[in-house]
């Protein structure tokens, strides 16, 4: 609204009435123009934006009502307020300029306060008319920038107007839907109606500020849409309701696409893969499957870099995904193809239809895995990761989209504990497996809190000496009903669980208390080392240093004695946080190993990064190794490399005097493995020590 004066113009061929009334007016702050004449009254009302004419029925040449007429036919009583003056015996015309549209009349002589309340209650009319325009001009501008449908109820009618755009929103034109109720609430999807009916219900009971509702409307097209509709209900002076009006939006892509990727979600993936279920079996030849994927270690890179930088990796991942996968790969559409579906977290989930044969799945898995292998640059830093894939094939005996989606996790879980980067595809067999690990699982919690893990420890030995110059310790679980189990069965199931940061931290514990009691006996044990395992979740922790340090104290163990291996992974997630925290180990005076060596990246440029003292050769290179094997081969390769690199070797797994003659031809330093000792408990070492063993170094030529 304009707050400028108002501009009255008041038309009078007497001069003396016309200057008399305009000096009143103009003291009470109205702008005044005057006119001796009705002739062009509409150019004069258009330039100087008159608000309200006072115009005299009595005037030569054009009178009164003909130029009263005139104006009507460009603006409305509203818009231009027109008071008609006239002498009091002039009845007939002032019934007459009221039927032509003048707004009221003024009888000579003026009485000016009875003029002055007519004036205002013109213009306070015309003003709240204008500004009823603007705020209905305002609303509806607003809801059609809002691109949202809108509906009246008429409780006392059973009337409700629907807007075009609700129609739209539909898919119906104007004139297909009617006003009632019924064209909204047997729209409404049959798992979703009572509950509307309740929501309604209860806001007009009062018992809700306001309605709002998220429902599925049946579209036009055959489809169901997910909209919000929200809305307020008028009571009377009783509480009886009146009147319910509100708006819809269209939600459904928020309802069925994953926010962060743009992905289809779960919601639509399942939709989509219950109406293929239902498809196959009108087609008994129709094959699909299903690719159950998960990031590994994603929770270590979350965790280390943030959350920032792990949504970034799943929208990278994410569009990788997309781009190797054909386009006839895909049956979860949303507008465009897609895909692949984000389940949540670091879960997708991909639906392959109508494929030849099986080996399609398993080529698309290949596949998906190759393109994940690159690192990903984010930040400046270079990130790598892998995914485990399950496969579950599609048959008539499945019902449930659920029930294909659990087997496909199944199977994805299967890959990850056979050493993920990998994939399997669901057989029968895999449910006990998981039932299984389930029960593993909760053995573990309480193995915890039970003390049932126990370390043993296997020596190192010196090759070029034949004497022992440390331990590794290894974990063990003595269970109380299967008896002692090997890392290999729990060390995963601690890590997926996060269990592994109370078990490695026991572990460290107890293997440097154990060393330190050792060093306390004897002169001779000071110069024996520990070595210990760190997991990667160990090595996140923001206050490992911290609690080293503070351990090392406790066990009164000197950090030269103490040393951490680590598996390449660990340190290949980001390399550089990695190597600042190698480095603050290292300050410590810890030495630092990197474990099963040439299993992982095997990026040899990152090595001098890193504050190493040792490799540790994988015991896969060293079983049945011989001269000109591919194993013996890599560890040839790999024996200079750390020469130059000044890092003592140790080779694990050795079980033969040929390996041992072998590795001392190849000048590696260090070996342990059953041909020296098996793992031992803490009270079999002093024993072993104690007779000083001396190992045949080379086999004796007859």
């Amino acid at each position: 609204m304009n707050s400028r004066p108002s501009r009255l113009l008041i038309v009078d061929d007497n001069e003396m009435n016309r200057d008399m009334l305009a000096r009143r007016l103009a003291r009470k702050g109205y702008v005044i123009g005057l006119a001796d004449s009705a002739r062009d009254l509409l150019p004069r009302v258009k330039e100087d934006g008159i608000d309200l004419l006072l115009l005299d029925i009595e005037m030569p040449e054009v009178s009164g009502l003909d130029a009263l007429q005139s104006l009507r036919q460009s603006y409305s009583p509203t818009d231009l307020p027109i008071i008609m003056v006239t002498a009091k015996n002039q009845s007939d015309d002032i019934v007459k300029a009221l039927e032509m549209g003048a707004n009221d009349y003024l009888t000579k002589p003026i009485d000016f306060p009875v003029a002055l309340a007519r004036i205002s209650t013109q213009l306070s009319h015309k003003n709240a008319q204008e500004a009823l325009r603007e705020s209905e001009e305002r609303y509806a501008l607003a809801a059609r920038g809002a691109n949202d449908g809108l509906w009246d109820w008429n409780l006392l009618t059973g009337a409700v107007y629907f807007s075009p755009r609700w129609k739209a929103m539909l898919g119906f034109q104007e004139n297909e839907i009617e006003d009632r109720l019924e064209e909204w609430l047997d729209r409404i999807h049959d798992a979703d109606r009572d509950r509307v009916k309740q929501e309604i219900d209860a806001h007009q009971k009062g018992l809700t500020p306001h309605f709002e509702s998220e429902h599925r409307l049946l579209h036009k097209d055959g489809g169901f849409r997910w909209m919000l509709s929200r809305g307020l209900a008028v009571h009377d002076a009783t509480g009886k309701t009146l009147r319910m009006a509100g708006s819809q939006t269209d939600i459904t892509e928020r309802k069925v696409s994953d926010p962060l990727t743009g992905l289809p979600n779960r919601l639509l993936f399942i939709d989509r893969l219950g109406r293929l279920i239902r498809h196959s079996k009108r087609h008994k030849d129709h094959l699909f499957a299903v690719l159950f994927l998960d990031l590994d270690g994603f929770k270590m890179i979350n965790d280390s870099l943030g959350h920032l930088i792990g949504d970034q990796l799943l929208v990278g991942v994410a569009a990788r995904l997309e781009k190797c996968l054909r386009s006839s790969d895909t049956v979860a559409r949303l507008g465009e193809t897609f895909t692949v579906a984000r389940l949540g977290g670091d879960e997708f989930t991909i639906l392959l239809d109508d494929i030849k044969e099986p080996a399609d799945a398993n080529r698309a898995a290949e596949r998906l895995m190759k393109a994940l292998a690159p690192p990903f640059v984010l930040a400046g830093k270079e990130i790598f990761t892998s995914i485990s894939i399950g496969i579950a094939m599609s048959n008539t005996a499945y019902e449930e989209p659920e029930d294909l989606l659990r087997d496909a996790d199944t199977a994805m879980y299967r890959a990850k504990s056979l050493g993920k980067a990998r994939f399997e595809v669901f057989d029968a067999d895999m449910r006990a497996s998981v039932m299984a690990r389930l029960q593993l699982e909760t053995d573990m919690r309480r193995a915890l809190e039970r003390h049932e893990f126990r370390n043993v420890y296997q020596p190192i030995v010196a090759l070029e000496s034949g004497r022992i110059v440390g331990f590794e310790a290894l974990m063990r679980w003595q269970h109380p009903t299967r008896g002692m189990i090997g890392p290999e069965e729990f060390i995963f199931v601690a890590e997926e669980t996060g269990l592994i940061r109370d078990l490695g931290w026991w572990s460290l514990r107890e293997a440097c208390r154990q060393m330190s009691t050792w060093r306390t006996r004897s002169k001779a044990y000071l110069d024996l080392t520990m070595s210990v395992n760190v997991s990667a979740k160990q090595l996140l922790q923001p206050h490992l240093v911290d609690e080293m340090s503070k351990l090392l104290r406790e066990t009164a163990l000197p950090p030269e004695a103490l040393k951490l291996e680590i598996t390449e992974s660990a340190v290949m997630a980001d390399p550089a946080a990695a190597a600042e925290m190698l480095q603050q180990i290292k300050s410590l005076g810890v030495r630092l190993a990197i474990d099963d060596f040439g299993t992982g990246y095997s990026s040899l440029s990152y090595l001098h990064r890193f504050p190493l003292d040792t490799l540790k050769i994988d015991r896969s290179f060293i079983s049945g190794a011989a001269d000109g094997s591919e194993g013996m081969e890599i560890a040839r390769t790999i024996m200079p490399m750390a020469k130059n690199l000044r890092l003592d070797v140790v080779a694990e797994g050795v079980e033969t005097i040929e390996q041992v003659g072998l590795l001392r031809r190849l000048q590696c330093k260090y070996a342990q493995g059953y041909y020296f000792s098996k793992p031992l408990a803490p009270e079999e070492v002093p024993p072993l020590l104690a007779e000083e063993p001396s190992w045949e170094m080379q086999k004796q030529s007859k």
